[in-house]
């Protein structure tokens, strides 16, 4: 008996899976090799400075980041410009003074920009957001390995384009083999050679995937690498603890164990 219901839930299971991806497709995300994975990795600067270009000249007229003070562009482990160089930047962009009833230019105090268009999302926790690596049937096993994979799915999105477009109710749908169900109302936003690095790197598509990519997961997570180094101190600690904890505890023991006892 335990055997047909076990038989049967995994038809069952089987089934509602297949219906799904057939309902839904299968998006398709491609691992990305970025500097800032693993235990010991960390932000490339340069990546993050060309993203934050990228992010200015071409997200920004849709995505905001409310969510980004302006000063973490001078944080170290971030972009980390100049001081002088946060507030030029931060001056472009204004914002509503209410003590002053009038917009002002922004200072590093003040944090990015809203979106400006309403149905565009806030990139500020997309690459959190946006997990890539689910496993199978979103288990999630998968994310041990290769981690949440956010700053994978926002390249394979960015990339994913075919150039295929449909119409429906008046919406026009471009076909993305990573984007679930394998249609999305966003306009390809990159196509390469969209900007011109002062560095002289590749503005090829994917290269300018990775750098935004890289630059959002910086946003979702600015303090990643504090949080590592802090974390392989308190493991390291922790380590050593218990190393000196097991030879006390053999020293302590040592004469009682050592003895025998006589009946």
């Amino acid at each position: 008996m335990l055997k047909k219901l076990s038989i049967a839930a995994i038809a069952a299971l089987s089934l509602t899976a297949g219906g799904a991806m057939a309902a839904g497709g299968e998006s398709h995300i491609h691992d990305v090799d970025f500097s800032f994975e693993g235990p010991f990795g960390k932000f490339d600067q340069n990546q993050l400075q060309r993203g934050l270009q990228i992010y200015t000249e071409v997200c920004s007229a849709c995505h905001g980041m409310r969510y980004v003070p302006l000063r973490t562009l001078g944080d170290e482990g971030g972009p980390h410009l100049p001081k002088d160089q946060v507030r030029a930047y931060a001056a472009e962009f204004d914002i509503y003074d209410a003590e002053k009833d009038e917009d002002r230019p922004r200072t590093p105090a003040d944090p990015f920009p809203m979106s400006g268009d309403p149905n565009a999302p806030d990139l500020s926790l997309m690459a959190k957001a946006r997990a890539g690596f689910h496993g199978p049937q979103g288990t999630g096993l998968s994310q041990l390995i290769n981690g949440m994979g956010g700053p994978e799915y926002i390249v394979s999105l960015l990339t994913g384009y075919t150039g295929e477009e449909k119409e429906e109710a008046g919406t026009t749908f471009y076909e993305n083999t990573a984007f679930p169900g394998g249609w999305i109302s966003m306009a390809p936003p990159l196509a390469g050679e969209d900007v011109d690095f002062a560095d002289g790197h590749s503005n090829e598509l994917h290269h300018e995937a990775e750098d935004i990519a890289a630059f959002l997961m910086w946003t979702a997570e600015p303090k990643m690498m504090a949080r590592q180094k802090a974390g392989f101190v308190g493991v390291l600690m922790l380590t050593l603890l218990s190393v000196l904890l097991y030879l006390t505890n053999k020293k302590l023991w040592a004469p009682i164990k050592g003895k025998k006892f006589q009946g």
